[in-house]
């Protein structure tokens, strides 16, 4: 008797608890294909009504008669609007677009849709009764110049992020990270020279859209401080002289040779003595490896002549450029050659001529790269070390001396993240 009015009480309680953590338990809220929002008019004139819109984002495979029947729109309306368009194919539409619906009221069908097509381009559909238009609207875009300064720690990337992460996104930030490598990848290899306390400075002109998106534009002026000794970067454009860039002394950045043969590049081991990966012994490493993923374009450091393109035993897949005044340059374990390349061929400075493998003895891909000066094997390091390109010619020196002052007095005095001209 006692043991069945225990197990009564005990089954009670545990009904009560389950109920109670049932009816305590929140429901999960439904999945919302669309964000929806009632916006007032801003005219103070203008009726009080509501304006309905609805954002949404276009599917990885979806249709845009799927997304604008979500949105909404009637399947006759769907047809009437995918007939009026002639900016894009509504075929062919890339997933991620971002879609808006707008309702005169919320209780319409919607009476615009807008895509964007990019950061600065919409295409509008508006509605009157069953006919739609198209309209392209170009988003303006405001132009300023920003000076950063940053002090290298460990890379060129780290340094960049310290010094803008305020002011710019990080999709900008690299791409001035590669602007800025590039304007000086004639003196500087950004992989190998930098050292802890080396710094730079740079002004730069920044976009920035109406809707908040950011773009790099030019970069005006540079200065890159290596081991205490500054390298300035002014842009001239000399009718006579290649190039964007000159230095202080007004001679073209752009030198005979490259500082590396790789555009993105990382490096797994410099010149001199290290344990060979594959044959276990210390061998004498007489080149520079630069890691990189399978099929990186590789480019010539300078213009020359094709005089070995085939298999080279331990090298793999070996391409050899005679350049002028002795220098030859080797580019090993290659995955292949660029089309149509062979011994005697003429190839130009920063053409891709090959592409990063890992044939031969290799345990990854990478690329072995050599500097021969006379035949005699030399450190790239100091091989490509140049003093600078041609001057500007003589008529053209007064004016280049002013914007060398105009750039070199804006970049100094400015704040770093300020604006130092418009």
């Amino acid at each position: 008797m006692r043991g069945a009015l225990a197990r009564a009480i005990t089954y009670a309680v545990v009904t009560i608890l389950v109920v109670g953590a049932l009816y305590g338990t929140p429901q999960l809220p439904q999945k919302k294909p669309a964000e929806e929002i009632l916006v007032a008019p801003q005219s103070s004139t203008a009726p009080l009504t509501f304006l309905r819109q609805r954002f949404d984002t276009l599917g990885s495979g979806e249709s845009l008669s799927g997304v604008f029947a979500r949105g909404g729109v009637s399947q006759l309306l769907v047809n009437e609007a995918l007939k009026t368009l002639t900016v894009i194919n509504p075929n062919h539409v890339r997933a991620g677009m971002a879609v808006t619906f707008r309702s005169e009221n919320p209780d319409s069908a919607p009476s615009e849709i807008v895509l964007q097509l990019g950061i600065d381009r919409l295409l509008h559909l508006e509605r009157k009764g069953t006919t739609w238009t198209e309209r392209e609207e170009r988003l303006p875009w405001t132009t300023d110049t920003l000076v950063l300064a940053g002090a290298i720690g460990s890379t060129l990337y780290e340094a960049m992020d310290s010094s803008a992460v305020r002011v710019l996104p990080a999709p900008a930030r690299q791409q001035l990270t590669w602007s800025l490598a590039d304007v000086f990848e004639y003196k500087i290899d950004m992989s190998r020279d930098l050292q802890a306390g080396d710094a730079f400075r740079v002004m730069v002109e920044r976009s920035t859209s109406s809707a908040g998106a950011v773009r790099i534009g030019r970069i005006l002026a540079a200065t890159f401080t290596l081991s205490g000794t500054e390298l300035q970067a002014i842009r001239y454009k000399s009718s006579v002289v290649s190039g964007d860039f000159f230095d202080q002394d007004g001679r073209s950045l752009r030198a005979a040779f490259l500082r590396a043969p790789l555009e993105f590049r990382r490096i797994s081991s410099n010149f001199g003595g290290r344990m060979h990966p594959i044959l276990g012994i210390w061998k004498q490493h007489k080149g520079t490896d630069y890691a990189a993923s399978m099929g990186t374009p590789v480019r010539a450091i300078g213009d020359g002549v094709v005089v070995r393109a085939g298999w080279g035993n331990g090298y793999g897949n070996v391409l050899e450029l005679r350049h002028r005044n002795g220098f030859l340059t080797r580019y090993g374990h290659l995955r292949g050659f660029a089309t149509g390349l062979h011994v005697g061929s003429r190839v130009t400075i920063g053409e891709t001529v090959a592409y990063v493998g890992t044939t031969g003895l290799s345990t990854a891909p990478h690329l072995h790269f050599e500097v021969l000066v006379d035949g005699v094997q030399r450190d790239p390091r100091t091989a490509l070390l140049s003093h600078g390109g041609d001057p500007v010619p003589r008529a053209e020196r007064a004016a280049f001396a002013r914007q060398r002052t105009q750039l070199l007095a804006s970049l100094q005095s400015a704040s770093p993240t300020g604006l130092a001209l418009r």
